[in-house]
């Protein structure tokens, strides 16, 4: 029948602390309009076993925000091994500004190693980014997704038009759930532009990468990201050899799939 669809459900804890089954799209709608402190507040309390992904200037944001609301969260970030030495740095600054329980992610060192003696130091100028960051990021995420019921991103909509244009501020991850086990995902800052982003950094005196003076905005490994132009949309900059479409290295790889159906 047309207008039917399946509902997916999840549980999250109420303010009882006792489980509840929610439509999960449903809460998307309930909370579309609502402020990103009030969607973290969401996460943070309706799971126990929930962490923020950390590398830029969004998810500094939410750590920022977050750890007013629960001030030893869960903090996480991919150290890939080829971040530029100001991320090394930056990631550095926000362990030691605020009270979270900071953990970095490394690659499995086997993996890593073939790779680069198969096929050397930069095989994604010719084969594409998606192997190097299959091992170097989504291996490790994978495997810390695995021991958690939710995750927080820095995700916003005007990030790119090619892939995030519809993401929601909660959703089931349909890249990285089981059958045994859905795993929810929320991004609080979908409605905010980069102009909000960096007006709260400002207004509350948040770190952030050194490399944001020299033109870089979206910053991730140091051999697939380079400053971008005045008026350029801000992810140019990430894998420029490629085609917007596909510039996703994984971790939101579900962004892809949704574009192309």
């Amino acid at each position: 029948m047309l207008g039917c669809r399946q509902a997916l459900i999840i549980s999250i804890k109420d303010e009882h602390r006792e489980g509840r089954a929610v439509d999960i799209e449903a809460l998307a709608n309930q909370y579309s309009s609502k402020t990103p402190e009030d969607i973290l507040r969401l996460a943070l309390e309706s799971f126990d076993n929930v962490a923020i992904s950390f590398s830029g200037a969004e998810d500094v944001v939410l750590v920022d925000m977050a750890s007013r609301i629960q001030p030893d969260v869960r903090v996480f970030s991919l150290d890939t091994g080829r971040l530029h030495p100001e991320t090394y740095r930056f990631l550095d600054r926000v362990r030691e500004r605020y009270p979270i329980r900071f953990e970095a992610l490394s690659p499995d060192a086997m993996a890593v190693e073939r790779l680069v003696r198969e096929k050397g130091l930069f095989s994604f100028y010719q084969d594409g980014h998606q192997e190097c960051c299959g091992i170097r990021k989504v291996g490790p995420l994978r495997r810390r997704l695995q021991s958690l019921d939710a995750w927080v991103t820095g995700q916003r909509k005007d990030q790119s038009l090619a892939t995030r244009a519809t993401i929601a501020v909660v959703e089931r991850d349909a890249a990285f759930s089981t059958p045994e086990h859905a795993l929810v995902k929320f991004n609080p800052l979908a409605n905010w532009t980069a102009a909000e982003v960096w007006d709260y950094i400002r207004s509350n005196d948040v770190p952030y990468n050194e490399l944001h003076e020299r033109g870089f905005v979206s910053i991730g490994c140091e051999p697939c990201t380079r400053a971008i132009l005045p008026y350029q949309q801000e992810r140019e900059g990430r894998w420029w050899w490629e085609d917007a479409a596909d510039k996703e290295c994984g971790l939101h790889k579900a962004n892809v799939a949704v574009r192309r159906r």
